[in-house]
């Protein structure tokens, strides 16, 4: 199961998923891009989607019924879904964007670890999680605070499930830097090759950088760890030490 997955680096991970023997629900806003995404990883034999808002009670019921009910159960839940329409200082952040970022980048993730496991998500073997934050939850992020702040609380929900859902369900999140996306297209498209410079590895992020580390947190490979935050970031919080 992956939220936010029509396009980026919720795509990238179906796709890896699938490529590794899985099937997988996809979820995202618009129907149309997912079935797109459906097309992309090979059709309905081994994908399906469901369209609505991540915050969504009645979506995230639905998602979660489809997936078990389509390919039997749940083993792995990906919460990607995140927003962040506010830009500036913390000082003049409109209270009401603050709630909702909160409400579909943190509250959203909890509700949908509770619904898997109430689907049963680690109760027929070993069950994961993997979030997807930001190092902008790990440093200060000027005109993105508040996402970040966000991504923070993200790192720490993490910590707090995987210490109440071990041993069965194990909850792990990622942490990149700026992943050439659409989400993020601001951070970086005026000049893409001057960003790039700053990064110790001389790049950007691809969606695929991300999916690979999702992948591994996801699999039996990672079965002795739960409770991390992997950076995924090109080297680029070296840079105060270079």
């Amino acid at each position: 199961m992956i939220t936010g997955a029509s396009r980026g680096i919720g795509l990238a991970v179906a796709q890896r998923l699938v490529a590794e023997g899985a099937r997988v629900c996809v979820t995202a806003r618009k129907a149309e891009g997912l079935a797109a995404a459906v097309e992309q990883l090979g059709g309905p034999e081994v994908a399906v989607s469901v369209a609505g808002r991540a915050d969504d009670p009645e979506h995230q019921a639905e998602a979660i019924a489809t997936t078990v009910g389509t390919f039997g159960r749940i083993d792995v839940l990906v919460n990607n879904t995140g927003i962040n329409p506010a830009y500036g200082p913390l000082t003049e952040l409109d209270e009401d964007i603050a709630r909702k970022i909160m409400d579909v980048n943190v509250l959203a993730a909890l509700s949908w670890v509770r619904r898997a496991l109430g689907a049963g998500l680690g109760a027929d073997g070993p069950g994961a999680v993997v979030n997807i934050a930001s190092i902008a939850g790990l440093t200060p992020a000027p005109g993105i605070a508040y996402y970040g702040v966000s991504k923070s609380a993200l790192i720490g929900l993490t910590m707090q499930l995987a210490a109440e859902l071990s041993p069965t369900v194990r909850v792990n999140a990622v942490a990149p830097a700026v992943v050439k996306t659409k989400f993020a297209a601001a951070l970086y498209e005026s000049n893409e090759a001057e960003v790039a410079k700053s990064y110790p590895l001389g790049r950007l992020g691809e969606p695929d950088d991300i999916a690979a580390a999702v992948a591994f947190l996801a699999s039996a490979d990672a079965a002795w760890i739960t409770g991390q935050t992997l950076v995924i970031d090109g080297g680029i919080r070296l840079t105060a030490t270079i």
